[in-house]
């Protein structure tokens, strides 16, 4: 079994419904955030807890798999997303920006642990920026 599929399993399994659970609960997770994309193929929203780096009003992302995680596609095919911040919900514009060193923007993250994770499970990291809209 290859690290990607573990990766996803942990991730999609185990990690990620608890993580939904406790923003659900209106306990917001230190580091992360819960990004909502719309499917790219049902048209509906799916949301995903996601390492961040928030800079102004700029979200950056490193998406572990590249394009072969399932938000990263569906932003590509609509850019329109919601992230929870804390508790509140905020849109904005995303983009994938595979000309961008993930390494350096990874550094910048101030939650250690899930960039360690990144690093160790990721099969093809890409960083993805998300430029909120004034509030």
């Amino acid at each position: 079994m290859d690290k990607r599929r573990v990766s996803t399993f942990l991730s999609v399994q185990l990690l990620n419904p608890l993580v939904k659970a406790a923003a659900e609960a209106g306990i917001p997770p230190p580091g992360l955030v819960i990004l909502e994309t719309i499917g790219r193929k049902s048209g509906l929203p799916r949301r995903t807890p996601v390492g961040k780096a928030l800079v102004g009003d700029t979200l950056w992302v490193v998406a572990e798999h590249g394009r072969g995680a399932a938000y990263v596609r569906n932003i590509e095919a609509n850019p329109r997303v919601r992230v929870k911040l804390g508790r509140r919900w905020h849109t904005g514009i995303g983009r994938v920006l595979p000309d961008d060193d993930w390494r350096e923007r990874q550094r910048r993250m101030p939650n250690k642990l899930n960039s360690a994770a990144v690093r160790a499970m990721g099969s093809d990291p890409l960083t993805v920026r998300i430029d909120l809209d004034p509030r």
